[in-house]
């Protein structure tokens, strides 16, 4: 699996997604500065990391929305090339129209930096394809501004159309987020934006291993 991280001014995890990357894949991942207008051919999967892109001015991900390199990011998705957005990658992808709803302030305002519970909601992904459906796993989270929103009709249309991801298990919501949800995929389950950063958990070293089965299902559907 030949993959690109994209790297915004203010990012602080295209490192650690990289690093997660190589380590499940044995291959280095092309490092795309937000800058360059292309993706090199060939690449089966495009991740947009963590991070404060562009210091989160306007609303988080709004910038990093319009940066050159996201106008191939959106061709290459429409294409069918898997997109995984793991928190500021997240907002950017609703920033960008990829993905419905929008990422608010936390309910309580302030930034949270823990682990938490999910609930994977499918394995029927191949973000996801390694979990089974029910599993509860943790994984950190650290954002000022994952309170995902969208109307009602959307979010029975995500839910309809099982394109819930991952919800925060009962109790442990750390956002505010609409029917505890932690990540959600577009309408044919190629691109997956999620709050929690799973590149964190890739090896007990690092505390958990629960973030792993997210990289070991795309190499299992990707190759």
């Amino acid at each position: 699996m030949k993959a690109a991280v994209v790297v915004f001014p203010a990012s602080n995890c295209d490192r650690d997604a990289a690093v997660a990357l190589e380590k499940i894949t044995g291959r280095k991942p092309a490092m795309l500065w937000h800058g360059d207008a292309t993706v090199p051919d060939g690449v089966d999967l495009i991740v947009l990391p963590g991070g404060f892109s562009y210091g989160d001015y306007l609303r988080s991900g709004a910038m990093a929305a319009h940066s050159p390199v996201m106008a191939e990011v959106k061709r290459r998705a429409k294409a069918g090339t898997p997109v995984l957005g793991i928190c500021n990658g997240f907002q950017i992808l609703t920033e960008a129209g990829m993905l419905p709803g929008a990422l608010m302030r936390n309910a309580g305002l302030k930034f949270v930096c823990r682990p938490v519970k999910l609930k994977v909601e499918t394995s029927q992904s191949i973000f996801t394809n390694k979990y089974a459906a029910g599993d509860v796993i943790e994984i950190p989270v650290a954002h000022h501004d994952g309170n995902f929103f969208a109307d009602d009709e959307t979010l029975d249309r995500l839910e309809g159309e099982g394109r819930v991801a991952f919800r925060y298990a009962e109790g442990t919501n750390p956002n505010g987020s609409a029917r505890d949800i932690a990540g959600i995929f577009n309408e044919s389950k190629t691109v997956l934006g999620l709050m929690p950063h799973p590149e964190r958990v890739i090896e007990p070293l690092l505390g958990g291993t629960d973030g792993r089965a997210v990289f070991e299902s795309l190499m299992a559907a990707i190759g």
